[in-house]
């Protein structure tokens, strides 16, 4: 890992967004998928897209189902390395998030070949095989394209017993709401982009970005655990009003409780944030209400993009020690009890 302003090739100026900020405005999104779809599914498909969930399974038999996902994004960091690190990371995320197990991924590699050298796509290919590693997995094939933007990230295959399997659909009234990663990755890569990320900054975006999301395994085997997903590009409040709309039901983030990485409310005070935080608010926000006691940094940070971000759990009351323990075991020491879901139609209240 080096320092932010130590590459003399930053990998940023090849990209107009970065990490799952790029991903396509959550409005947008709904306008091109709304008429999406097969009209009859196979009974074995258990999970599409009918949900926005976080991965597509299908069932093979009685006890085993096949968790597949893929994601990839242009560069958050400069870092080659660090670059892969991040995105195989994040796309080995979605397999957690339905409390499945890791198999096997495949490669996405897009680079402008004429431009970076071959030394830095390797080392963006080596982040991902490293983080492969630390999963347990293999990277066993996949595709590349000569493309105007560097673009990594993997299709990732996992598998889960159907018993176990955790969706973005299936919270109730009075659970509680428990998230395992800070907020503010986003905020972070905008201060990167203009060069005003300190060395303390980036080490804890690194570090919060490519740790993997393995306490999904244990979450998926808790029968108190009612809905699970991660916040990625549509933030806090996008993936949670994911969670209210599959559930029917309503949801309060205490603010106060929510974890944030050190120094992103002083940044976004200072006017560093990124533009898909507005492009959020704009497709979901007549369905999130701020109150002011928040502060003022709160719409910003509930809408912040995060890449590679942390799991969102709903569970009953009587089990939120034990899925707290089970992110601790994993070394998620900062995941918190953020709110609960509450009756009424699906929106989130943050105060």
């Amino acid at each position: 890992m080096n320092a932010p302003d130590l590459p003399a090739l930053r990998l940023t100026d090849f990209s107009h967004g970065g990490g799952c900020g790029c991903k396509i405005a959550p409005g947008v999104l709904q306008q091109i998928i709304a008429k999406s779809g097969p009209s009859v599914l196979p009974k074995e498909l258990l999970v599409g897209i009918e949900t926005s969930d976080d991965a597509a399974v299908y069932r093979i038999n009685e006890h085993q189902a096949i968790v597949a996902t893929t994601d990839f994004f242009m560069p958050i960091v400069d870092d080659p390395y660090d670059f892969g690190a991040i995105a195989a990371t994040n796309a080995i995320s979605d397999v957690y998030a339905m409390g499945g197990t890791p198999l096997f991924a495949l490669a996405l590699v897009g680079m402008p070949v004429d431009k970076l050298p071959v030394d830095t796509i390797r080392r963006i290919l080596q982040g991902g095989e490293e983080v492969c590693a630390r999963a347990g997995i293999m990277i066993a094939g996949g595709h590349t394209i000569d493309s105007v933007e560097p673009i990594y990230g993997l299709v990732a295959i996992g598998i889960v017993d159907p018993a176990n399997l955790k969706r973005n659909a299936g919270a109730k009234p009075g659970d509680r709401l428990v998230l395992g990663k800070p907020l503010g990755v986003g905020v972070y890569s905008a201060a990167l982009k203009k060069r005003k990320l300190d060395e303390a900054g980036y080490a804890a975006m690194i570090a919060s970005t490519t740790q993997l999301n393995t306490p999904g395994v244990a979450l998926g085997r808790m029968a108190g655990v009612h809905a699970l997903t991660d916040v990625t590009g549509f933030g806090l409040a996008g993936h949670l009003l994911e969670i209210c709309r599959g559930s029917n039901a309503g949801a309060v983030v205490d603010f106060a409780r929510v974890p944030l990485h050190p120094g992103v409310a002083d940044l976004v005070r200072a006017g560093y944030y990124t533009g898909a935080s507005g492009r959020n608010w704009t497709g979901y926000g007549a369905d999130v209400a701020i109150e002011a006691s928040a502060g003022d940094a709160a719409q910003k940070l509930v809408t912040d993009p995060q890449t590679s971000g942390g799991l969102l759990v709903a569970c009953a009351p009587a089990d939120v020690a034990e899925v707290l323990a089970n992110f601790r075991r994993d070394g998620f020491d900062r995941a918190a009890e953020i709110g609960e879901i509450v009756a009424g139609p699906p929106r989130v209240v943050v105060r």
